[in-house]
């Protein structure tokens, strides 16, 4: 049996075995290792030269030592240079594992230090705002219509992210008697054109007939978001990337209410169809409840830990669906404030869009890695998924007739889906690099509008394009049809809000 020494590698002229570890050297490079280290070679536990035991083996008896100018003399020089070689080159390597253990051990720390001061630094920020907005507001008043509606001095209810308190029995009952109502009012409707709905002749002949420039603040320019107030078409609320929502007449000219109290830009925006109250949600990770006659804040809904990308009214008028790129949605009571629920599915990705559907027991909502989800609202699961997109979804959009689904991404093109054969059934593919932010039905589910890179008009059924707007000059962000699609309302980068209709 060959001895092979530790260090070496090579056949020990001398022998030896340490205590510490068990392991066979060649005494001299041993020694010569104690001496600078004071460690044993492989384990690094304290050694000392007495620890050491020299094991008796056979071995070539050497030559007496010759003189300096022999081959052996050489010979003899050139193995102490290897010696000296692989016992530098062994602590090299010993070093090279410590160090990057070390590395490792240090970049874990530093990325654990900075989770921790973003978060001291998010909750720092939402303490800041929450002490803010402590004080005597003036709020809305529930279920009151628009032209009714009085003001009533309330203060501020600032809700925390704290545990979703859970959707009761009694919920899911009006949940439920809504949708019942909703889809028996659909189905007499059926086939009937509404009486006054704009002809796709009449849509071909549309023309700008009227642009608002100045509703928002020049110095951060952009309208991202707009929508219309049901009870009075008149009143459109758009919001912008200077932190403010604006709600102004059509018939007037004039600005209602000015909207302040977001910190970052505002992306979305709702107006209830019986109230005179607005929805808006930001990346400031809030979205706030409004009275838009005194432009006050009276409700701040904190159900998201980052930036609430997306939000939906149910039908009842009393809740509100909301996404985020937490990856979570959540269900909250509007006059309560509170979050019922938070869900999220089990391969999470950023949700960019939410959207109820016109019965309100399901909604859809968009993900940053392309696909599209359709979840039940009573059991609070997802119940299908639309994969086709190749980009982050934009926006989606339910038709009146509860049967299609539109949705567009960041991929030029507008996918329309039939939900009770859950397939793609039309796709329209914009030109190259075409751009796609918003997309509506009109209440008749007649007409799909598409803004983006230009305003368009497809007639539903045929996906027949009918009409497309360029007077922007900048990206359409938002687009909504009035009643009975008499007009077309739109918003973009360009800060101006622009209508179409017959001149």
């Amino acid at each position: 049996m060959s001895l092979i020494c530790s260090i070496s590698g090579e056949v020990p002229e001398n022998p030896c075995i340490s205590h510490v570890s068990g392991c066979i050297f060649e005494r001299r490079l041993l020694e010569k290792y104690i001496q600078e280290h004071g460690t044993d070679p492989t384990t690094g536990d304290a050694m000392t030269p007495d620890q050491i035991t020299e094991i008796k083996a056979n071995t070539v008896i050497k030559p007496k030592p010759p003189s300096a100018t022999s081959i052996p003399a050489i010979l003899k020089s050139l193995q102490d240079e290897w010696d000296a070689c692989m016992l530098n080159s062994y602590t090299l390597r010993q070093q090279l594992q410590t160090t990057r253990q070390e590395l490792a051990h240090a970049l874990y720390q530093h990325d654990a230090a900075c989770r921790v001061i973003a978060r001291l630094t998010k909750e720092a920020t939402a303490a800041r705002e929450a002490l803010a907005t402590l004080k005597p507001q003036a709020g809305i008043v529930p279920n009151v219509p628009v032209a009714a509606a009085q003001p009533m001095a309330v203060d501020v209810k600032v809700e925390d992210d704290g545990e979703p308190i859970g959707i009761s029995e009694d919920v899911i009952q009006t949940l439920l008697d809504k949708a019942h109502v909703l889809t028996s009012e659909r189905k007499k409707r059926g086939k009937r054109v509404p009486d006054g709905l704009a002809s796709s002749d009449d849509i071909r002949n549309y023309k700008q007939v009227a642009s608002h420039p100045g509703l928002h603040s020049a110095s951060v320019p952009g309208i991202l978001c707009l929508d219309l107030c049901a009870a009075d078409n008149n009143r459109v609320i758009t919001g912008g990337a200077d932190k403010t929502a604006v709600v102004f007449d059509k018939s007037t000219e004039q600005v209602i209410s000015t909207l302040k109290g977001h910190t970052r830009k505002v992306t979305r925006v709702i107006y209830h169809p019986t109230e005179d109250v607005a929805f808006t949600c930001s990346p400031d990770s809030t979205i706030r409840i409004w009275s838009v006659q005194n432009g006050k804040c009276s409700t701040i809904i904190k159900a998201h830990k980052d930036s609430v990308t997306g939000i939906s009214l149910h039908a009842l008028g009393d809740y509100l669906l909301s996404c985020s790129e937490d990856q979570y949605w959540a269900f909250s009571d509007i006059r309560t404030g509170k979050t019922l629920c938070r869900v999220t599915d089990e391969i999470g990705s950023a949700l960019t869009c939410a959207q109820f559907h016109p019965d309100g027991l399901i909604f859809g909502t968009g993900t940053q890695d392309s696909q599209i989800k359709i979840w039940d609202l009573k059991e609070r699961a997802n119940v299908a998924n639309f994969p086709g997109h190749s980009g982050p979804i934009t926006d989606i959009a339910f038709s009146e007739n509860g049967y299609y689904l539109a949705t567009a991404a960041d991929d030029s093109m507008v996918k329309l889906w039939d939900l009770r054969k859950l397939r793609n059934f039309k796709t329209l593919t914009m030109d190259d690099r075409h751009e796609i932010k918003s997309l509506t039905f009109d209440k008749s589910g007649s007409y799909l509008a598409v803004a983006g890179s230009d305003v368009q008009v497809y007639l539903c059924k045929q996906w027949q394009e009918l009409k497309t707007f360029k007077e922007h000059g900048g990206l359409a962000m938002g687009v909504r049809f009035g009643e009975n699609a008499s007009f077309l309302a739109s918003c973009s980068m360009d800060r101006t809000l622009k209508y179409y209709g017959s001149a």
